[in-house]
């Protein structure tokens, strides 16, 4: 199959070396001069340094050569990147199968990554999100990962599954994208609060807590936006969320560990050098949750620590003066 990936971060990259042995995949960047690097080292220094590039991966700076007679196309642009992607996709003259792999809502309107498609690519482009517990840097080194795809189209989410599926990369297939989704982003938000909790050595037994309850508030939004109980139980929600708020490669989970060393966010986001999805995330989330009404105590918390200049201690003073409650109401 002939697959162009938009987007040469670390995702886009990670994926585009897991699939060129299996497929021919073209990588595409906007920058031509990362582009000729990537060309001439064989490798994507700024993102992935110690991952070898296969020689068969295709490299281009050339969008419309690259999404030539592409069979289907792997969108792994940030989410503020979505939508000026797919107005350039939904200019082809015919349509083509596209999975985007971002997580998070878009600043101002917090719409989901599948509304964004819904609003800009025709009706005849089969779409899907591909999402789940998974850094890219482990992906690139092809240790095992399993991942799910979701889309509104049934066959179309199985038979692009199986055509991605391999040993290393087991993809489930799925047809509940709000799902899909708010796992995807909750759950960045709650690496943010898990990073502060670690980061003020608060205890295993607090992250468990933390954890647990995180996922509580992430499965009420998502079955209040339409999302079901089984996926927010699965890889795309509780599997991600573990991941996030307990690997050392989580970007999110950096930021709270910094947060809780009283390091200002704007030196934080400059120290990592690559997009923590959760700070721009928490936003969003609270706009969604203040309008819909939905009790989310550790994900607001985290909003006011990033946005109301709440100190990371207070806030966790905060969640531990709340008046207890039933576990399950």
């Amino acid at each position: 199959m002939k697959i162009a990936i938009l987007g040469s971060g670390a995702w886009g990259t990670a994926l585009a070396v897991s699939f060129a042995p299996r497929h021919q995949v073209t990588l595409w960047s906007r920058e031509p001069e990362e582009i000729a690097a990537m060309v001439r080292e064989r490798h994507n220094q700024r993102f992935l340094p110690d991952i070898p590039l296969p020689a068969e991966l295709g490299l281009s700076a050339a969008l419309h050569e690259t999404l030539a007679d592409a069979e289907l196309v792997i969108v792994a642009v940030p989410v503020a990147g979505l939508r000026g992607t797919l107005q350039q996709l939904a200019k082809l003259p015919s349509p083509v199968p596209v999975v985007w792999v971002c997580k998070g809502f878009e600043s101002e309107t917090s719409l989901f990554p599948h509304q964004i498609a819904e609003q800009i690519l025709p009706a005849s482009f089969p779409r899907g999100v591909l999402s789940g517990p998974s850094f890219a840097q482990e992906v690139a080194r092809n240790q095992p990962t399993a991942m799910t795809l979701a889309s509104n189209d049934g066959e179309f989410a199985q038979r692009t599954a199986k055509l991605l599926h391999h040993s290393r990369l087991r993809i489930y297939s799925s047809t509940d994208v709000v799902g899909v989704e708010i796992g995807g982003a909750v759950k960045n938000v709650l690496a943010i609060a898990a990073g502060i909790c670690d980061g003020m050595q608060m205890g295993l037994n607090a992250r468990a807590a933390l954890l647990t309850r995180g996922l509580a508030e992430m499965t009420r939004l998502g079955l209040q936006m339409g999302g079901r109980a089984e996926t927010l139980g699965g890889l795309s929600g509780v599997g991600d969320l573990i991941l996030t708020c307990t690997g050392d490669l989580s970007r999110n989970r950096q930021v709270g560990m910094l947060l809780a060393q009283h390091k200002s966010l704007s030196n934080i986001l400059n120290e990592l050098g690559h997009v923590a999805e959760g700070v721009y995330t928490a936003r969003e989330v609270h706009r969604i949750a203040q309008q819909r009404g939905v009790d989310m105590p550790i994900c607001e918390a985290v909003y006011r620590v990033l946005y109301e200049d709440l100190a990371a201690d207070k806030a966790v003073e905060v969640l531990l003066s709340r008046q207890p409650g039933s576990e399950f109401d």
